[in-house]
């Protein structure tokens, strides 16, 4: 059996295999069923979704509720799909996650023919990682991009090729290993196996990105409801990863409190009338605002309304402009693609486009089936993009050993396993 793909097992529905992606959000969680089609994509064949009530920025913070809602999101897909969900591809985000590049060298084993081999690939990209991190922190990932053969860059794959010097440059990303170590504790105790850990911008990259925009250069912003992950993408390889501890929640509270009104009510307006954009709502009559407390409701000037989800939008925006700059590949964007469920308030793409001055697109996975229309909306990008990087990319996540999840001592022997790995790219 394909290490990304799981079969259904018997007398369980179709036979065939699936692939599940599951996007554990701050303010949803999305499971996603899918299987092969025929030309290299995937068919839709169920799609769950439940209110993430344990989370925030992309952390646990309480399991029963993180578990709770993990199994009613899978549940729901199962019973659509009709089939039981025992493997599942995951995202991950958080403030606590980071990322660099990094490079490593070897000499090329064979001294006759100097033919570059699959072993000399593999030690090359583990003496990439010949690095410290600090105790409370690992390697979750490592995505190769590029190799060079004596001094000639831009190779993609060298096996195969004549040299005597092979390096690589490896991008990097890390997190808290507690952070990492409760989510996919969440998924286990939820009784799911994590064959995979991906970052989610990257998952969402596959969905949404073009190989020619990420050639050319791109950026995405997945602006999610507890964090906006952004991925750098050129020469066909992701450059630059960061996530930014703010998103749509934060467009929430400040509506809330603007507004006089719940959280609850103000998630409700923001989805319903929201605009950040003032002169979008031009001749629009005032908006009813209903109390949270027995008062009457009150109106509020269009413009107002637009003026406080501006201006956190605005923030935000900068601070990912200010992250483009500190990467040093301002310059090398040349297009970016908003997606996440945040990313469909009215005017974010117009003031994006104003902000960072070069062409903005809002990005929505396309997918076969008969649910494709359901899926086709930003907020599904992550979930769909775990599956899709799994499919594609199968020697560049995470290996989650499967094992017997009543031992107590599963994540441990996981952790132990992962020091110093680097997964082959």
């Amino acid at each position: 059996m394909s290490l990304f793909r799981s079969r259904a097992s018997e007398g369980q529905g179709r036979g065939e295999d699936i692939l599940v992606g599951l996007d554990i959000g701050t303010t949803k969680i999305c499971c996603i069923i899918a299987v092969p089609d025929s030309f290299g994509g995937i068919e839709i064949i169920g799609v769950g979704n439940s209110k993430s009530l344990g989370m925030t920025r992309g952390m646990v913070v309480n399991m029963d509720l993180t578990i709770g809602a993990i199994k009613e999101a899978v549940e729901e897909a199962s019973r659509i799909a009709g089939c039981r969900v025992e493997d599942v591809y995951l995202g991950i985000a958080g403030g606590h996650i980071h990322s660099f590049n990094t490079e490593g060298v070897i000499a090329v084993r064979d001294k006759v023919d100097k033919i570059i081999t699959e072993e000399d690939k593999k030690r090359v990209q583990k003496s990439a990682l010949v690095l410290s991190t600090p105790v409370d922190r690992d390697v979750f990932q490592s995505v190769a991009q590029e190799y060079v053969v004596d001094g000639q860059d831009g190779i993609l794959d060298p096996v195969g090729m004549v040299g005597v010097r092979l390096e690589v440059k490896v991008h990097v990303i890390t997190g808290a290993i507690s952070a990492i170590q409760n989510l996919l504790n969440c998924v286990a105790n939820a009784g799911f196996n994590v064959n995979d850990i991906i970052l989610e911008s990257l998952a969402s990259a596959s969905a949404v990105l073009s190989p020619q925009e990420m050639d050319v250069g791109a950026a995405i912003l997945d602006f999610g409801g507890g964090t906006t992950d952004i991925a750098i993408f050129s020469g066909g390889a992701v450059k630059h990863t960061a996530v930014l501890a703010l998103g749509g929640n934060s467009l929430t509270s400040d509506l809330a409190q603007g507004l006089r009104t719940s959280t609850e009510i103000a998630e409700i307006l923001k989805i319903s009338e929201g605009c950040c954009m003032p002169e979008l709502m031009a001749g629009r009559g005032p908006i009813e605002v209903p109390s949270a407390s027995g008062f009457a409701p009150q109106e509020v000037p269009a413009d107002f309304f637009a003026n406080i989800l501006g201006k956190r939008v605005e923030e935000i925006l900068y601070h990912v402009s200010e992250e483009f700059r500190r990467s040093g590949l301002d310059n090398s964007i040349n297009g970016i693609v908003l997606t996440g469920g945040s990313s469909l308030l009215n005017g974010v793409t117009e003031m994006a486009k104003e902000i960072f001055n070069r062409p903005v697109r809002r990005g929505c996975p396309e997918c076969g089936g008969g649910l494709a229309e359901m899926v086709h909306d930003p907020k599904f990008a992550t979930a769909i993009g775990l599956i899709l990087y799994g499919l594609q990319n199968s020697e560049s996540a995470m290996r989650v050993p499967k094992s017997d999840k009543s031992n107590p001592s599963l994540w441990g022997r996981i952790w132990r396993r992962l020091k110093g790995m680097l997964d082959p790219g």
